[in-house]
């Protein structure tokens, strides 16, 4: 927290006296911020957000600069890859596949190449934690699912959506996808994809405008270590601290990605609305087969 308030006050180019004048606060308050020996309270962190969005300074850009920082202090060994992972309530004990079923790839322990992702995931929860993780890939079963209509189906099944067809060669196909597998690699699907996937399967949009959406959003991939042996191969390099500030900051870029990435999708799913199939024409297709 030390850091973020010089940071802010060397953005603003104040001196500590400068500062505290504009806070409303003494000069000897931010000096024990600044060394570290008092931590604001939730009034003044807010205080500072509202003075970061009048004066356009970015704090998001400074925790994700803090979380490269971090990174780059962390030396991996060949076969080993960085990821993070953002936790509700904080990682207690051994790291286990335990998610709930009806995620992404079902029951896992879910990791993502991009922090923005995990870090706009937890920052509702003021207990949460965000974790820097390395997890080393050389002897294990890998699923790497491309960006195209079979991570939407592979979605589709984890989320319960194909119980109509139970039981169908191709409902046994993504049933069985994952069976022997370690780890699942696909892409993230965070709050814009979700808006989008969830127009496919009520049949508002089609397969050719999701997918399209899929690689406009440019979202990033998602490690998901879906038995014991995957998780053994977690290592937890550190955890970093996210005050209420912070949280602000991310809650608001959270919304503004959200709104963007709706936008950037609607225009696609117009554009590619004569394209493709439906999700429940490709169902009533996979019936058919069967009953031929």
């Amino acid at each position: 927290m030390k850091e973020l308030i010089k940071n802010i006050r060397a953005k603003l180019k104040m001196n500590q006296t400068e500062f505290a004048e504009m806070l409303n606060v003494t000069f000897a308050t931010v000096n024990r911020w600044e060394n570290g020996r008092v931590v604001p309270n939730k009034l003044a962190q807010a205080k500072l957000y509202e003075l970061c969005k009048e004066r356009d300074i970015s704090v998001y850009d400074m925790v994700i600069e803090k979380i490269h920082a971090a990174s780059r202090n962390i030396h991996l060994d060949r076969g080993k890859v960085l990821l993070y992972h953002g936790s509700k309530s904080g990682i207690k004990g051994d790291i286990e596949p335990k998610s709930r079923r009806q995620c992404d790839f079902g029951a896992g322990f879910y990791m993502g190449t991009e922090p923005g992702q995990a870090l706009t995931l937890i920052c509702d929860y003021e207990k949460s934690r965000f974790y820097i993780v390395s997890m080393d890939i050389s002897n294990l079963e890998v699923l790497d699912i491309p960006a195209d209509l079979e991570w939407a189906m592979t979605v589709a099944y984890h989320r319960g959506r194909m119980e109509k067809i139970k039981d169908t060669p191709f409902y046994n196909k993504y049933r069985d996808m994952p069976k022997g597998k370690d780890l699942i690699i696909g892409s993230i699907a965070d709050d814009r994809m979700f808006y989008v996937i969830d127009n496919f399967f009520i049949g508002n949009i089609t397969d050719a405008a999701l997918i399209n959406s899929l690689s406009a959003l440019e979202l990033g991939k998602q490690y998901v270590a879906v038995t014991n042996k995957g998780c053994d191969a977690v290592k937890i390099e550190c955890e970093v601290e996210l005050s209420y500030l912070e949280r602000l900051s991310l809650k608001e870029v959270a919304e503004f990605n959200r709104a963007k990435g709706i936008s950037l999708a609607n225009k696609i799913c117009k554009d590619y609305r004569r394209e493709g199939m439906f999700f429940d024409e490709m169902l009533d297709e996979a019936l058919k087969e069967v009953s031929l």
